[in-house]
């Protein structure tokens, strides 16, 4: 070989500037390709990195920006990283009472302490609050997650919420064009008044943002004591009938499909609208149970996931 040859498959140095390989891969930063591998989120991952955790062959990296063509030769607390697998996607029931977080300090229980011990390695797609239940979704796929959470995606969460207090139709139209509460601007919530029980009343809230606490404030906002909050939905996904505590799994075929319309949603604050949407999707029915219909969604019938929730051991 010459001197002005360069080699068929030079070694991944980790140089940020490294152009794309000679196997046709897009180089990316390796904290992107360790999320959808499944490692960790990708702040997890930047910490990780500042750790010293994670190495390319033998050598500690010290910045998230390094870039690489694949995971060949990196390690995660010295063990070899394996490649992505095809991404999955869970449905979860938290009950109330659970943080979404995978440890606390304070030793309160988390949704990692009532998830089946047989599941992946799955990180939530966002958060609920510790006295919220509902569905809460769990992928092995870091890169999903990031997907589902953006804003520019137009992803829709529905909920329904039981609060103390009295309230109008009409209070609830003006969500529509957002509110501001505090300095902190909300966009647009589509709320209904479902019913009223005696001294409390019903609500279906749909928005795309799922700013920190966003329901319980924006009620709080219309003078209502929110006393159980419920999330519906996530996107063509819903809770249906789904028992607390237990799990289902989206089919390949309803994920691939899904995601594909994620890849046409708007990327701008000024994009109108959001992604279409794909089939109604609902966990399978638990054993001896009976399937419910998707609430406020029309078309074919809901896909089965591949999987019968599990039960933990």
């Amino acid at each position: 070989m010459s001197q002005n040859q360069p080699p068929k498959n030079p070694p991944e140095t980790g140089d940020p500037e490294r152009t794309r390989s000679s196997s046709g891969r897009e180089p990316q930063r390796i904290a992107k390709l360790l999320a959808r591998a499944g490692v960790a989120s990708r702040r997890e991952i930047e910490r990780m990195i500042e750790a010293r955790r994670i190495a390319i062959d033998g050598k500690a990296i010290e910045t998230p920006a390094t870039i690489i063509s694949s995971l060949h030769g990196v390690t995660v607390d010295g063990k070899p990283v394996k490649a992505p697998a095809p991404a999955r996607l869970f449905l979860f029931h938290k009950p109330a009472g659970l943080l979404t977080t995978e440890r606390d300090p304070k030793g309160r229980p988390t949704i990692y302490d009532k998830l089946p011990s047989d599941l992946p390695r799955v990180v939530p797609v966002g958060r609920l609050d510790l006295n919220t239940e509902g569905l809460l979704l769990l992928t092995t796929d870091g890169e999903l997650k990031r997907q589902l959470e953006l804003p520019a995606t137009g992803v829709e969460r529905s909920y329904r919420a039981r609060a103390f207090g009295s309230v109008t139709q009409a209070q609830l139209e003006s969500l529509i064009d957002g509110v501001e509460i505090e300095g902190v601007r909300y966009g647009s919530i589509d709320a209904n008044l479902e019913r009223r029980t005696g001294a409390n009343v019903w609500i279906e809230m749909r928005l795309k943002e799922g700013k920190n606490r966003e329901v319980r404030r924006v009620l709080e906002y219309l003078g209502l004591q929110v006393s159980r909050l419920i999330r519906t939905a996530y996107g063509p996904f819903v809770l249906d009938d789904l028992p607390p505590g237990e799990v289902g799994e989206v089919r390949q075929i309803d994920l691939v499909n899904f995601r594909k319309t994620l890849k046409t949603a708007p990327r701008g604050p000024s994009a109108g609208g959001g992604p279409p949407a794909p089939r109604p999707t609902t966990a399978a029915p638990a054993p001896g149970g009976r399937r419910g219909r998707p609430r406020h969604r029309s078309g074919p019938a809901p896909a089965k996931p591949t999987d019968k929730p599990r039960r933990r051991p």
